[in-house]
């Protein structure tokens, strides 16, 4: 199976948290290789941009709010089937209700300061990639 990309985020709780590290052996121990790697903070503008697909919704400027409260970590992981094992690691997006070991169930206190984001689909991930890496190939 080839290799596939996913965006995954270390968000403000996280990162506020002193978790980087914790999760980013996470990430090593599951044999994801981080192929790009930025820590940002977004500005509310950005975050509103990146979460489009949510505009409308109730929990929307509360993201966007959220989002835009801290610094961030961006990251590119590639692996086999990456999408979904990341999503696997991640937990479900209700911290209270993931499974035991993963991120969120680790480190996520509420359903929106959850730890982290990944990305739910191909044409997602190709998106978010270009969202925070522009110009960044899915496939090298």
């Amino acid at each position: 199976m080839a290799a596939e990309r996913t965006l995954a985020i270390i968000k403000p709780d996280a990162v506020a948290a002193n978790n980087i590290g914790n999760i980013l052996t996470i990430v090593e121990n599951k044999k994801f290789t981080i192929k790009k790697a930025q820590m940002l903070r977004l500005s509310k503008r950005r975050a509103e941009g990146f979460y489009a697909t949510h505009y409308g919704k109730s929990f929307f400027s509360d993201l966007t709010d959220f989002m835009s409260s801290g610094p961030i970590l961006v990251m590119v992981l590639e692996g086999e089937n990456a999408i979904t094992r990341w999503r696997e690691s991640m937990g479900v997006t209700n911290p209270a209700e993931a499974a035991p070991g993963t991120i969120r169930k680790l480190y996520g206190t509420s359903v929106e300061r959850n730890a982290t984001h990944g990305s739910d689909g191909v044409q997602t991930a190709a998106f978010e990639i270009s969202y925070f890496f522009p110009g960044y190939e899915m496939a090298e």
